[in-house]
């Protein structure tokens, strides 16, 4: 099957197309999206230097962070973005937004920093575990999650003032942590682990073990019962069983994936070579036309069927779905 191509880009700052001898400055315009020929580059906020890990958003402002502190922040959808000065240049792992629609992040120095509901203010909170910290969540309660090495899980339920800790004692990582409802959240990791909870995280067990002892990337649950996997080799794995099972689905691409992006009821993932997936009936489908070697790693799904997506050297784009990837179900 023929891919069908993003057919529009927009802007975010000032983009720049590097043809094979000359530079052209473009604008908004219908035509297919080609990250090979398309290179965005905001002067005020997003850099060449920035690598970005993870991007939420609440009712008011989107929030995007990655490497050496960087911090930027949409109040138009995208639009125009705003870069915050932090300090610290200690990089971005994770981050989620609270039920009061603040923000939580955590920095590689285990540190969890807590966003007001503009973005504009931000406060760190030190972690007690001398373990390393991957993943951040707050749960329904509000309350402040925090998962890493040694199957090691830390929270708050006063904002970050004081610390819980407990573990599985395994010397494995966790690095996704997803609530689904105030009792039930599942974690994944290192060596294939697949963990549930159903008390509010207070107390976790294995779910299963996806096959190979495969890493898992990110991760993605519906529900308790269904839910997704992506890594290394464009590999994604789905479960309707709450992780005791697991089917590999055919993706067309060979890239790793780093992140999923949910729709109501449509599902994306971003890759490797600023590769775009949908998910289409029973297998994945390429909806970019890219082979530069620069990794995608978040998004939002936005109003009009657009998609911002980040990831590496500055790539901060926000894309124009065509009407038949709008309209496709999954």
């Amino acid at each position: 099957m023929q891919n069908t191509p993003l057919r529009s880009w927009r802007t975010v700052g000032t983009a720049i197309a590097i043809a094979s001898s000359s530079s052209l400055l473009l604008t908004g315009c219908e035509a297919p999206l080609n990250l090979e020929a398309v290179r965005q580059v905001s002067e005020q906020s997003s850099k060449r230097t920035d690598f970005y890990q993870s991007m939420v958003r609440n009712d008011q402002v989107i929030v995007v962070t990655g490497n050496d502190g960087v911090l930027l922040t949409s109040r138009d959808n995208g639009e125009t973005w705003k870069r915050q000065a932090l300090n610290s240049t200690a990089s971005f792992l994770a981050l989620d937004v609270c039920p009061d629609n603040s923000f939580i992040g955590l920095t590689f120095d285990n540190q969890v920093w807590q966003g007001n509901v503009q973005g504009s203010l931000w406060t760190p909170h030190p972690l007690p575990s001398q373990e390393q910290m991957l993943t951040v969540a707050c749960a329904p309660d509000g309350s402040w999650w925090a998962a890493g090495s040694f199957t090691t899980i830390q929270y708050s339920s006063d904002l970050g003032q004081n610390w819980d800790e407990t573990s599985l004692y395994e010397d494995a990582i966790i690095n996704n942590l997803q609530f689904i409802n105030e009792d039930q959240a599942i974690a994944t990791g290192e060596y294939g682990m697949v963990l549930r909870s159903d008390d509010g995280g207070f107390n976790w067990d294995y779910a299963g073990y996806l096959p190979d002892e495969f890493y898992a990337h990110t991760s993605y649950f519906r529900s308790m019962e269904e839910g997704w996997v992506g890594g290394l080799n464009g590999f994604i794995y789905h479960t309707t069983d709450g992780g005791e099972s697991w089917e590999q689905m055919p993706t067309e691409t060979n890239a790793p994936v780093f992140g999923f992006i949910p729709g109501s009821p449509e599902l994306y993932a971003v890759a490797d070579n600023a590769t775009v997936l949908q998910l289409q009936g029973p297998a994945w489908k390429k909806i970019s036309e890219s082979d530069q070697p620069l990794y995608l790693r978040t998004g939002l799904l936005m109003p009009e069927q657009r998609l911002l997506v980040a990831g590496g050297r500055g790539l901060l784009f926000d894309l124009e779905l065509p009407a038949a990837n709008a309209a496709s179900k999954d």
